[in-house]
């Protein structure tokens, strides 16, 4: 693989809570603990031991990644900021809090990457 492109945001997934209980066992597929985080730019998150985010996870949590990266804020779809939501994953087990950093790069489809030289 060959990243050409830089991108505008940096994302970090951190485990908040669960809803029910208090460890991952019998509960969690994935094995989310509180407090793991993973992170990404564009491809799928992962955490510092290269495992990544539950696939459930990214159903909710992509369409929020590309909110943002489309100029949205978050606070207006009941996000904690402009940049920050917290999420229940789809077996409604695992609160997931997302927070999004700017890296001031140009927009994809704005930066004119794409017009001819």
């Amino acid at each position: 693989m060959k990243k050409w492109y830089a991108e505008e945001y940096e994302f970090e997934i951190e485990v908040a809570g669960f809803l029910r209980g208090k460890h991952t066992e019998r509960y969690c597929r994935n094995g989310e603990e509180i407090g793991d985080k993973y992170t990404c730019t564009y491809g799928c998150p992962v955490n510092q031991d290269g495992y990544g985010i539950c696939p459930k996870a990214m159903l909710v949590l992509y369409p929020k990644m590309e909110a943002i990266r489309a100029g949205g804020d978050l606070e207006r779809i009941g996000g904690d900021g402009r940049y920050q939501t917290t999420v229940v994953c789809p077996d409604g087990c695992v609160l997931f809090r997302l927070t999004a950093t700017p890296l001031g790069n140009e927009n994809f489809f704005t930066g004119h990457f794409f017009d001819s030289d």
